[in-house]
């Protein structure tokens, strides 16, 4: 049994360290990360901006700017089986698009635009050579059409500024899924759009990915999102993660401060009929920090002294759901 489940773990990140290099040194922005996303899985990682979740999934990818960002050496990241930190250039080429797609924040950055939809949908077919397409314009029309894109035809044609911000996500997702790749990163989607279309996009993604057994790794800092999409839930907080457990579990037992205080920062129940939402106090320190102790301490309004003193270790309250703080034993 233990090999079949070793086996079905499409990716496996352990100890991903990220760090930035300064005048003092390098310095962790991300650290000892360690997760996996099985076959047709959905993992979703949140966390306020600036916690780090965009580096960890560009790092996947190997597409962190370096310098300053590198990956520390006992860092690995498999995909199925094969360690992505070792491969080449040209070996990277191939994996992108083709087995592991992504999906950015902003539509309007992340297309092109001089070029036309349909030719930026086509690009990654064609560079990647995918034999079973003979007509890459009808398959890039069909594309468009199950992602939601009205009158593909027309829309084909037009230039990513004609089409609203909606359509250029659903674009994006066409683009993401044209080679039909076994792992889908979202990086904030949803973010730039308004709560209908967000609706609509989640409800896509969650179809898109029934349908083709994708596995997705979907980051967000709304656990409203979350709710939506997630099987499993790993909470970050500047670079580590403090808490993990199934999506049931973490809306009906959050444990770390850190996450209780995300939960209530959603708009529902009590907190829609009273219009007060109860922020976590503070802001996310910049980046490669230096906190000893546990790194919330500074805006926990639970800290003890042992929480400025020692780093907490994992503790697992069930098999599926782990935190480190130090409140639990």
């Amino acid at each position: 049994m233990q090999r079949k489940e070793k086996n079905n773990k499409l990716l496996e990140v352990v100890n991903l360290t990220i760090l930035i290099e300064t005048q003092r040194g390098p310095i962790p922005a991300v650290e000892g990360l360690s997760f996996y996303i099985k076959e047709g899985e959905s993992l979703c990682l949140v966390g306020e901006s600036g916690c780090g979740k965009s580096i960890t999934a560009l790092s996947i990818l190997r597409l962190l700017q370096t310098p300053p960002l590198y990956l520390s050496q006992d860092s690995k990241i498999l995909f199925r089986g094969r360690d992505l930190t070792k491969l080449s250039l040209d070996g990277l080429r191939k994996l992108r698009g083709r087995e592991i797609s992504m999906i950015f924040q902003e539509p309007m950055t992340a297309l092109n635009p001089v070029f036309k939809i349909g030719e930026q949908i086509s690009e990654p077919i064609i560079a990647h050579n995918i034999k079973e397409v003979k007509d890459v314009r009808d398959y890039v029309l069909d594309l468009m059409s199950k992602v939601g894109i009205p009158e593909p035809d027309i829309r084909y044609n037009a230039y990513p500024h004609e089409l609203s911000g909606g359509l250029r996500q659903r674009a994006l997702i066409a683009m993401a899924l044209s080679c039909g790749p076994k792992l889908l990163i979202a990086d904030e989607p949803t973010t730039a759009l308004d709560v209908t279309i967000q609706a609509q996009i989640l409800e896509l993604l969650k179809k898109l990915q029934q349908e083709n057994r994708l596995a997705l790794l979907f980051i967000t800092h709304n656990l409203g999102v979350v709710a939506q999409i997630a099987q499993r839930v790993m909470v970050m907080y500047l670079g580590k993660i403090v808490e993990e457990a199934t999506v049931d579990e973490i809306f009906r037992n959050p444990l770390h401060p850190y996450t209780r205080g995300l939960m209530a920062s959603v708009p529902y129940g009590d907190i829609i009929k009273t219009g007060r939402l109860k922020p976590i106090e503070g802001s996310v320190p910049p980046i490669g920090t230096s906190i000893t102790g546990c790194n919330f301490h500074p805006r926990c309004p639970f800290a003890k002294d042992i929480c400025r003193q020692s780093v907490p270790q994992a503790k697992y309250i069930s098999r599926f759901h782990i935190v480190r703080c130090h409140l639990f034993k």
